[in-house]
């Protein structure tokens, strides 16, 4: 029979040990050393500040978009700061250009562990007012691109024998609708649906694949609604009463992108000021 006392050292011991962990996990649980991040509409928004977030946490970091003269500009911001990063011209939507971004990554940094998904289009018009053309280039970007990129990632991850982490940027509106969005939200709620099937999928080849739900933030694609009539009015009808800031992403961005949650798989996490449970304007 174990004694009392002998009860008390193991629990203290425990207790030690458990310390000991969180003590260690305080300045390693967003590390991002050792891993190579590749970064899909790297040219602005979302794209632009995880860039920035992973190389700042020792991630080589490959970002990837159409216009390569900004993605160049960033690579030079990130160089600067005693980041590693490397510039790909990349269209989500052609497979071929996204292999041989994946490709380019492979020659200057090894195989993509992290990878994270923002390359998006939106085209805001009524429905009745939108054509095929339109359509299609929202949805080739926002849905049909992400699962080429994630697709690409994970097969080579399969080959080389490594765990990954993908992160898809879905949106509150993959979760509800707003009028004049039918294209847009369609596609994303496909992200969410996409990210939990592969999350399933991939579980077991230790690839986790989350979404992040970001509800309104100043961004280049965002940013037109302030310059509407209706722009003001709308930003003071949600429940907090303002844009979110790009600060207020990054946690968890690396949450979801990170070894912290490495038992984190098939999320959709909102990030939203509560704009998704509230009255959507």
């Amino acid at each position: 029979m174990v004694s009392a006392s002998a009860n008390r050292e193991f629990f203290n011991q425990q207790l030690a040990l458990q310390s000991t962990k969180e003590e260690n996990s305080v300045t390693t649980e967003f590390d991002m050393s050792g891993k190579v991040a590749l970064v899909t509409g790297a040219s602005s928004g979302f794209g632009v500040h995880f860039s920035k977030i992973l190389a700042a946490r020792g991630a080589k970091v490959v970002v990837a978009a159409r216009r390569i003269e900004r993605l160049e500009a960033l690579v030079a911001e990130i160089t600067a700061a005693g980041g590693k990063a490397l510039a790909v011209e990349m269209d989500v939507a052609d497979s071929e250009s996204i292999a041989q971004g994946f490709d380019a990554a492979e020659a200057a940094f090894g195989t993509v562990t992290v990878v994270s998904n923002n390359a998006g289009v939106a085209d805001v018009k009524s429905s009745l007012k939108t054509d095929e053309a339109s359509w299609d280039k929202v949805v080739d970007t926002n849905l049909k691109g992400v699962w080429l990129v994630a697709n690409e990632a994970a097969k080579r991850l399969v080959d080389a024998g490594l765990a990954g982490s993908i992160v898809n940027t879905a949106s509150i509106l993959g979760l509800r609708v707003a009028s004049g969005q039918a294209s847009y939200s369609a596609s994303k709620a496909g992200v969410i649906q996409l990210t939990k099937a592969l999350a399933l999928e991939w579980s077991r080849k230790n690839i986790r694949v989350n979404a992040l739900c970001p509800g309104y933030f100043l961004t280049e694609m965002t940013a037109p609604l302030l310059e509407i009539p209706q722009g003001k009015a709308f930003i003071d009808a949600t429940p907090a009463k303002r844009f979110g800031e790009m600060d207020e992403m990054t946690a968890p961005f690396l949450l979801l992108a990170s070894d912290a949650g490495s038992f984190v798989n098939g999320v959709a996490l909102p990030v939203d000021g509560a704009h998704s449970i509230g009255n959507m304007h």
